[in-house]
């Protein structure tokens, strides 16, 4: 019998690469997540969500899968992952695994045996299509710039890559395709981990005829996005991967599913719908886009409280009785929440996380910790281009920069700095000596300079840190039913600085406010005066009087 453990649950994302190294090659690694399992267990978590371990290219940084039976040799070994699981359980957490199956690498050996011909035994588990006018055959732009075809001229045909070219996406209207995938699900099943994170699992299913995309004046390229998310068979595509392995454990999923609506994710999570548990949605962290469409999600500018209301609010208000919401403020693809969602202002960062992480773990939903989001790690604001190693970072830099001189160099490297993904993959900040903990050897990559202010042994050391003020949080999520299973109601819609919010549970009541400017402000919270003040960020409450990014959540019990 399944059952709902995924919505009493806190996950813990790591990304392996940067979490911590065990062998001093400066790559994180497995046995080097075994060793912090202490310390993920001090912190409440319930599952741990790995990002892909699988061998790959790394193209994208393990996003481009060549195998996904294997072990990434920097990351260890079978055996070793094994060991990894088995600790895990033996903390009582659990294990997500990442699923990428829209795409794999262009080195995975059905991509190899399809690109060879038109007759060849795996010719159809991708999705490829003959030039049209010598061209590409449609007008689809990827994810990562450039287009999303690739000529193969063994074929005399083109892929499709959503993503790198070296992502040539998998053909989900071929059955055998489909039960690939589907025996790849069980071999890790039944290794006994306890679930899937999916990647773009809502792009698997392409429009009929693949028809162009909506182009922005002065565009390169069609938003694919708008013609690929969520389409014609994906629920069928759910609802069989269901069936056929899903059922047979007692698993959580959640399908990252850019673009998808909230009407979107009841059917695909909702009570009866027998396909996921619930969504990774996008509606607030695509907030504060450029407005010139063209530049997509590149921009500089602070994110508008009333936006990020309306986003979290519809979400929580739609959900609410008819599917789970996912609740998350940063991950491995955005940039670290306290430098977007508040500041990374010294002064206020300590307070602002906290607000955050009240905000968050008090809604409806099962929260995700990203790594080091618990100690209130910021945005590394490189400055040289040479420092970045995202592909998609670098690829939009090199498009609206040096190919279309749309962006100045100056401009773009402040939307990088803002936005960009390598933001999230610096080192996780251990303590104060070289290399913060991380490694021994050479980092795979640049540490945020601030890793002498910012790092664990400084978090665990002090009874007011971020991390302590996290594993309150989680203590409370996993002690009042009211944060787990309340409903939701939207509280001071119309205030310019207080996000509040309103959670019922037979006969409990919790009320949230939180300041998300860096003023202070004067409101009459009068419903609240009978309530106990179950969280804050500042010492005492005063009242009516909410400090700089100053957050406060009230119980209360209300008479039957």
């Amino acid at each position: 019998m399944k059952s709902d453990w995924f919505k009493d649950s806190v996950v813990y994302q790591i990304y392996p690469r940067s979490f911590q190294d065990s062998n001093g090659d400066g790559i994180g690694d497995l046995n080097g997540i075994r060793q912090r399992l202490p310390y993920l267990k001090k912190l409440g978590a319930d599952v741990v969500w790995l990002n892909p371990i699988y061998l790959s290219p790394d193209k994208d940084n393990g996003y481009d899968i060549a195998d996904y039976r294997r072990i990434q040799p920097a990351y260890g070994t079978l055996t070793e992952f094994d060991q990894l699981l088995a600790g895990l359980h033996q903390q009582q957490m659990k294990l997500l695994m990442d699923l990428v199956v829209n795409h794999t690498s262009d080195q995975h050996h059905w991509f190899k045996e399809s690109r060879q011909s038109k007759e060849n035994p795996y010719a159809d588990y991708y999705i490829w299509r003959d030039p049209v006018n010598g061209h590409e055959p449609n007008n689809w732009g990827s994810y990562f710039s450039g287009s999303a075809w690739t000529y193969v001229p063994e074929r005399q045909q083109y892929y499709l890559h959503l993503f790198a070219p070296g992502q040539p996406d998998l053909n989900w209207e071929n059955p055998k395709v489909r039960q690939e995938v589907y025996d790849l699900m069980r071999f890790w099943l039944d290794r006994g981990v306890d679930g899937f994170r999916m990647d773009v699992i809502n792009l698997i299913s392409k429009p009929a005829g693949l028809p162009n995309a909506p182009q922005a004046l002065g565009a390169a390229y069609g938003d694919v996005q708008q013609v690929v998310a969520d389409g014609p068979r994906l629920n069928e595509f759910l609802q069989e991967m269901n069936r056929e392995v899903l059922a047979k454990y007692d698993v959580m999923t959640v399908g990252e599913m850019p673009g998808s609506t909230p009407q979107d994710a009841i059917k695909y999570t909702g009570l009866h719908s027998h396909e996921l548990n619930m969504v990774f949605q996008f509606d607030h962290v695509s907030l504060a886009a450029n407005p010139d469409e063209k530049f997509g999600k590149w921009n500089d500018q602070p994110i508008k409280l009333a936006d990020l209301k309306k986003a979290l609010f519809r979400w929580q208000t739609e959900l609410d009785g008819k599917g789970w919401n996912s609740l998350y403020w940063n991950n491995h693809d955005q940039p670290r929440a306290v430098s977007r969602f508040a500041t990374d202002n010294p002064k206020y960062r300590v307070v602002a996380a906290k607000m955050l992480a009240t905000t968050l773990h008090f809604m409806q939903g099962t929260p995700y910790v990203y790594e080091g989001e618990e100690i209130g790690m910021t945005n590394v604001h490189f400055k040289r281009l040479d420092q970045y190693e995202d592909l998609e970072s670098l690829n939009a830099y090199q498009q609206f920069v040096e190919q279309e001189h749309a962006l100045s160099a100056k401009q773009m490297l402040n939307y990088l700095a803002k936005m960009s993904r390598d933001n999230a993959r610096t080192p996780m900040q251990w303590n104060t000596s070289e290399h913060a903990g991380f490694t021994q050897g050479q980092p795979w990559f640049d540490l945020n300079p601030n890793y002498s202010e910012i790092n664990v042994a400084q978090a665990l050391a002090d009874k007011n840190s971020v991390f302590y003020y996290y594993q309150q949080m989680i203590k409370l999520r996993h002690q009042l039913t009211v944060i787990r299973y309340g409903s939701f109601k939207p509280l001071e819609l119309a205030d310019p600085a207080v996000l509040a919010y309103q959670r019922d549970y037979q006969g409990s009541t919790l009320k949230v406010f939180s300041n998300f400017s860096a003023k202070t402000i004067n409101r009459d919270f009068a419903e609240v005066v009978n309530g106990e003040r179950l969280a804050g960020n500042y010492p005492t409450d005063q009242g009516a009087i909410l400090r700089p990014y100053e957050t406060k959540a009230y119980l209360i019990k209300n008479k039957k």
